[in-house]
């Protein structure tokens, strides 16, 4: 109760701040918001556990038993198809409705019908980059397939059965918040986790920046800042892995093109999007099963992206989690096998400079010959405010996002997308089809109708096989081709095929004994095919087969260590080099201080230290002043990865780069290592002279945001460890959203995980967000799993 008062106080202050905010439109009425009987005072819910039920649900075939267990995980005992989905569309929305009803406005491109113009543009962009095509693409490509028919209407119908049941005063707080009433939900919405998962984790690129760095840089500078393949990487085939086959492509030439500067580019996901996984054989093993271990760093936010739910019927027996309002587990373990996934990062959107005939955009110069484009008015219904109309110009190669309608700060520049998820899609017939697979077959089976977003799979079962499979739709390529804007009127300039699903990057029972991903480069250059991407991982993925290979009989509990690791690569690497070259003649006690902590600093970022806030202060004045020439240039550009900064510094520390712009004297590593050291003391001191606290965890702020940002439903400054390139990725709002452990004995699997959120999304239950405190601290939960109720 005493938890209940507090959030109810809580959410009294949110909606006095929101009154007093003038920028607020479409504020609720405020009497039917306060209402004891109707308002959010009925968004209130008792702590205890759900109790076991046996539901009769209008459209049930037959009655459906749910277990729930302390976790309020819900196992579904149905003895169909059909009402297995029927019941978890139905629970799913009795715990996250409002969220789902979120999520579908995301990927539809609809937030400002309930949001405002303030929503406009990202409504936009998600309708220009073509998220709410693809995924109506990818529910053409399943929705004939009649057992994929069943379950989307199924779950529908379970989701509407639950919606159908709500009143006013029943509904989720934030469509009380935000004055709106949620709506019906239809199979495409249950085909929206496509859509954003796709956009979160294969949209981002890079080309349009490096097509400015090219040409202001030059080649060979730029081949400098921005290799491909950096000395020291560790791919996820280990390096010299041959292959046997040859690509039977070959590549016409390029006619001569050049690219202008483009001032300002798209928003795109967050680099930091990613993950970890890794499995070990029956033989490294500690317990003499396949041990595997997945967790995915995405934003966190409350209510939290996963749902994790035991879906049971006489032909299926599967745990794991999946996004709210999608009816397949994505990530987990049923009795014979276990998969997770991390995002392998592959360029999958390519940029074309289009040129039209004349101002009409009714025809555009493709080979020589004029072709017609085609167009498509998007309407936007914009609460409070009048219809807002966004002309759309198709071209073959996809939509022309960049025109004078969208970011004219570029003039008249236009540039159409070709985004290889814009094809139709069945990567939904693969979760399907590892929902049910019982071995390494099936699972490669299901894996065929994978098209993306580019995932490392990684797959353990209890006959003892670990594997690594990289699937998905790999345009082939010309080395360099897709990695800058290219001419759209240049047929050379397009990937004509795909590499074959029997050529794709894959390792099986490989001699080291373990299988690993971190989002790092997928492969080495013997790789017979082009490989690319603008954003790698270069630090976690080390550390992961660093621990692998140095362990011996590896333990549950050792994997679950590995998950919570907090050592900081780049630290390791760089910190001593920049110590030993200080001129430590003229410190001053501070100075002294801070130096001496930093010598003594094993690396790990444990949240109560102050060596990792020290060194992460040093380090990004550092960055900063070593490329101060990019933050003078005033079109659209990236800076070089942190890896590479690193590796620069250590062999050559004399590189023309490393002279700022602001001095008289020509400074190199060592005088930069010196400067900022000074800058970074005195940051601190005058930090702690404000009264600010400076340990890892206050300083880094991880924190679970709702998605609507409100404070008081959200989680701030958790005490965990880590940052973004530990393996315990937990940087200010990302982080690992689920961990998961899994041992497949013979019996069956042994499973634990933990989350930073609850099953509920309701912030009116004492539960909500229970988990986060546990998850901050490495404490994972058993998970129950069973084949019957007994």
């Amino acid at each position: 109760m005493k938890t209940l008062r507090f959030v109810i106080a809580l959410i009294i202050s949110l909606v006095i701040l929101i009154a007093l905010d003038n920028s607020f439109s479409g504020l609720p009425a405020l009497g039917k918001f306060l209402s004891p009987h109707h308002g959010f005072w009925q968004n209130g819910e008792p702590a205890g556990t759900r109790p076991s039920q046996r539901l009769s649900l209008e459209g049930l075939k037959e009655s459906v038993t749910i277990y729930y267990d302390t976790l309020k995980i819900p196992h579904i005992y149905a003895n169909n198809s059909h009402d297995l989905y029927l019941t978890l569309g139905y629970i799913t929305a009795r715990d996250r409705l409002w969220q789902m009803d979120f999520y579908s406005r995301v990927v539809f491109g609809r937030l400002s019908e309930v949001l405002g113009d303030r929503a406009l543009n990202y409504d936009r962009l998600q309708r220009r980059t073509g998220i709410k095509a693809m995924t109506e693409a990818m529910y053409e490509a399943i929705i004939e397939k009649p057992d994929i028919k069943e379950m989307l209407e199924a779950y529908s119908e379970g989701v509407n059965l639950l919606i159908d049941e709500l009143d006013f005063s029943s509904y989720p707080i934030e469509f009380k918040l935000l004055d709106y009433e949620p709506e019906a939900w239809t199979p495409l919405k249950t085909c929206m986790a496509y859509g954003l998962l796709s956009n979160t984790l294969s949209r981002s690129e890079g080309d349009l920046e490096n097509t400015n760095a090219l040409n202001i840089f030059g080649e060979e500078l730029y081949n400098v800042l921005f290799p491909e393949n950096p000395e020291g990487i560790d791919p996820v085939i280990p390096r010299g892995t041959p292959w046997n086959f040859e690509p039977l492509v070959k590549f016409p030439e390029l006619q001569a093109f050049h690219a202008p500067l483009i001032r300002k580019t798209i928003e795109k996901p967050n680099p930091l999007n990613g993950s970890n996984n890794f499995a070990v054989s029956a033989t490294k093993s500690a317990t003499g099963n396949v041990l595997l271990a997945n967790e995915m760093d995405l934003q966190l936010t409350l209510p939290s992206i996963w749902y994790v739910s035991h879906l049971h019927t006489p032909d299926l027996n599967v745990m794991g989690v999946t996004v709210p309002g999608t009816p397949v587990i994505l990530v987990g373990f049923n009795d014979s096998i276990s998969w997770g996934v991390t995002n392998s990062p592959r360029d999958q959107v390519d940029w074309y400079q289009v040129e039209f005939k004349n101002s009409s955009r009714e025809e555009y110069l493709y080979n020589k010959q004029w072709f017609k484009t085609s167009k498509v008015v998007e309407t936007f219904d914009v609460k409070g405010d009048a219809d807002f109309y966004d002309t759309i110009v198709h071209v073959h190669h996809g939509p022309v996002v960049y025109d004078r309608n969208y970011l004219p700060e570029n003039g008249k520049f236009n540039a159409a997308m070709r985004w290889v998820a814009h094809d139709k899609s069945t990567t939904f017939l693969t979760m399907y089809g590892i929902n049910k697979a019982q071995d390494h077959d099936a699972f490669v089976d299901a894996l065929k109708h994978f098209t993306g977003p580019p995932q490392n799979f990684i797959f353990g079962s209890k006959d003892g096989t670990i594997a690594m499979h990289l699937p998905g739709r790999f345009p082939i390529k010309r080395p360099g081709l897709g990695k800058f804007l290219m001419d759209g009127a240049d047929p050379a300039s397009e990937a004509k095929s795909f590499i074959p699903f029997e050529h794709r990057l894959k390792i099986i029972n490989p001699k080291r004994q373990f299988v690993s991903s971190a989002n790092q480069h997928p492969v080495d250059s013997l790789y017979p095919y082009y490989v690319y991407d603008h954003h790698y991982e270069y630090d976690r993925n080390r550390r992961i087969n660093d621990r692998l290979n140095i362990l011996g009989k590896v333990t549950p509990d050792d994997m679950k260590k590995l998950q919570n690791d907090n050592f900081n690569y780049r630290a390791y690497e760089i910190l001593p080099v920049m110590l030993d070259t200080l001129d430590t003649t003229s410190f001053q006690a501070e100075e002294w201080k801070y130096f001496n902590m930093l010598k003594s600093w094993d690396y790990f970022s444990e949240p109560e230290l102050i060596a990792p806030t020290v060194f992460q202060m040093w380090w990004d004045i550092l960055y900063k002043n070593i490329w101060d020439e990019f933050d003078t240039i005033s079109v659209s550009i990236d800076k070089p990865s942190h890896y590479n900064t690193v590796q620069l510094l250590r062999t050559r520390p004399q590189f023309l780069l490393f002279d700022r712009l602001e001095t008289d004297i020509k400074e190199n590593a060592i005088t930069l290592y010196n400067q900022t050291f000074r800058t970074t003391v005195d940051s601190i001191v005058k930090l702690q002279g404000q009264g600010e606290d400076i340990r890892w965890y206050v300083f880094k702020n991880t924190s679970v945001n709702h998605l609507l940002r409100l404070s008081p439903f959200s989680s701030e400054s958790i005490r965990i460890g880590g940052y973004g390139n530990t393996v315990n990725a937990a940087s200010g709002g990302h982080g690992p959203s689920w961990r998961m452990v899994v041992e497949l004995t013979k019996e069956g699997p042994n499973a634990w995980g933990v989350y930073p959120g609850s099953q509920t999304g309701n912030p009116g239950n004492p539960e909500y967000g229970h988990m986060i405190n546990d998850w901050a601290s490495g404490t994972y939960h058993k998970l129950t799993f069973a084949t019957d109720l007994t």
